[in-house]
């Protein structure tokens, strides 16, 4: 089997083993929680059925009104402001779910606009990554030329360490940000942080979504917008360096097979055509001697001696030996 499909192999055992120890994790970690808040919510809504005469199907209806409006305590969803943040985080791929569009035409013109925009983003993004990269590459280069280093040139790990810690200067920085603006903790904010940026959405924690912030605070829409565009960008070039980093190693380990099995084969071959050139001397020298021995005239014209045993012992004996030379190189 080949390495690179030992390693696709081994890539996806790996994953999968990962999924596992994941779920385990977070069945450990959730599972109880969850069976409790789901025991005091449904203690809260019996004790409201009981305290209010409600039926259920009021009930039910009350969930939806409250749900439904939810949204709608952001201000305006599909106003211009509102509609330009969902294009961006349709564009991003981030998909917090706390807005959808509800008549065909808009959900119609969100499939066709996103099998443009998502590419454009992802091109976008890689481009902005890659002049990020070498905008780091030469303030690395300079500042070793300052500190008098041996060696000035930007490496890898240069690079992947540099975009890491504006990655986590970006993280930080917006999670202080959104603590203060959305009342949130700062361990919530740093988790909307991270999983905006990873395009993850979940939508359990959504920036925006109170006081009418939408209408109201338009430095705040620009600032959030300006955190989701840029702080993409920034991780983007981190992966962009991940990616070239798997890249480079799979060219480099296809060209030492590529190696190996040139090395392989080289010998078979030069054995193979040592073996055509001795058939082909033999071939020859049989049809000569066949012409010699009953004296007849080579194309120029001159008799031939026919040769003596001893002689043809001795070709056949310097032809093995070159034989045995040429394989042993």
């Amino acid at each position: 089997m080949k390495r690179q499909n030992v390693r696709t192999l081994s890539l996806v055992v790996c994953t999968f083993t990962y999924l596992l120890i994941g779920a385990a994790v977070f069945d450990a970690l959730e599972s109880d929680t969850e069976s409790k808040r789901l025991e005091v919510l449904s203690d809260m809504k019996n004790g409201l059925l009981r305290k209010y005469n409600i039926s259920a199907e009021d009930y039910h209806v009350i969930e939806i009104v409250l749900i439904e409006n939810k949204p709608h305590k952001a201000g305006p969803q599909w106003k211009f402001a509102g509609a330009f943040y969902f294009a961006t985080v349709v564009l991003a791929m981030i998909g917090y779910g706390h807005s959808t569009p509800v008549t065909v035409g808009g959900k119609a013109f969100c499939m066709a606009y996103a099998m443009v925009g998502i590419p454009l983003g992802l091109v976008m993004f890689q481009s902005i990554g890659e002049r990020l990269n070498k905008f780091a590459s030469v303030v690395i280069r300079r500042a070793k030329c300052y500190l008098r280093c041996n060696t000035t040139e930007a490496t890898e790990m240069n690079l992947m360490f540099a975009t890491g810690m504006l990655s986590s200067i970006i993280i930080t920085t917006g999670a202080a940000v959104f603590s203060r603006y959305e009342g949130w903790s700062y361990f919530d904010s740093f988790y909307y942080c991270f999983v905006t940026l990873t395009t993850i959405g979940f939508g359990d924690y959504v920036a925006l979504q109170n006081d009418q912030a939408l209408t109201s605070k338009p430095g705040y829409v620009a600032l959030s917008l300006v955190f989701i565009l840029f702080g993409l960008a920034v991780v983007a070039a981190s992966i962009n360096l991940l990616v070239l980093r798997f890249m480079t190693m799979q060219a480099e380990e296809n060209a030492r097979d590529e190696d190996k099995e040139g090395s392989r084969t080289l010998l078979p071959i030069e054995g193979h055509g040592i073996a055509a050139r001795q058939r082909s001397h033999d071939d020859q020298a049989s049809v000569c001697s066949c012409n010699c021995l009953g004296n007849k005239q080579c194309e120029s014209g001159a008799l031939l001696e026919a040769p003596t045993r001893p002689y043809r012992l001795r070709a056949r004996a310097s032809l093995t030996q070159d034989i045995i030379e040429r394989a042993s190189v």
